[in-house]
């Protein structure tokens, strides 16, 4: 079993949604990889609702290099994979090779992890129908309309799928899908 852990970003991917997993992954053994439209380096940024706003403030967060582009991507090479938040999958979602790699992780029952507006991803690729996951509120019509269902609480385990609503809830759903990364790996 692989080792090796796709991370999906793109421009204003949420810089805490991305940076935990990432280095939570090299704590327990795995390499992320980071994957992007193209091999370049990527602007994320931070999200938050402010006290007294409706809608969510955005300020520009650290940047992060991508390893391999979507296109290059050779999904039997990846033991997982992890769909980051902001505003990236937005516009990623639409990317063919995106949309391959994603069902072949889906098909395979390989771990999965989703946050924010990571959903947007899998449920564009026609993957979440009949499965429970967390998101924003504000994606919930995303995950609904594509055939999910929407759950509010910090993590949501769906056999191999794994959610949080936001970065706060990372210390919720990452571990049970790194657990399932370590059995994957270990063969338990």
């Amino acid at each position: 079993m692989s080792n090796k852990v796709l991370i999906i970003i793109g421009d204003a991917s949420e810089t805490l949604d991305t940076l935990y997993p990432y280095y939570r992954l090299q704590e327990d053994g795995f390499e992320p990889v980071v994957a992007g439209p193209e091999v370049h380096r990527y602007q994320m940024v931070m999200h938050e609702v402010k006290p007294g706003w409706t809608i969510t403030k955005e300020w520009e967060g650290y940047t992060l290099q991508a390893d391999i582009a979507f296109k290059d991507i050779k999904p039997e090479e990846y033991a997982g994979i992890f769909f980051s938040g902001g505003r990236a999958p937005e516009y990623i979602r639409y990317d063919e090779d995106l949309v391959r790699v994603t069902k072949h992780f889906f098909a395979e029952n390989k771990p999965i992890a989703s946050v924010c507006h990571g959903v947007e991803i899998p449920a564009y690729a026609d993957c979440v129908r009949g499965r429970k996951m967390a998101t924003v509120p504000k994606c919930k019509f995303d995950l609904e309309v594509c055939g999910g269902t929407f759950v509010d609480a910090p993590s949501v385990v769906d056999g191999n799928l794994f959610s949080g609503r936001t970065f706060h809830d990372n210390g919720k759903y990452l571990r049970p899908w790194i657990d399932a990364l370590i059995a994957a790996r270990d063969g338990k």
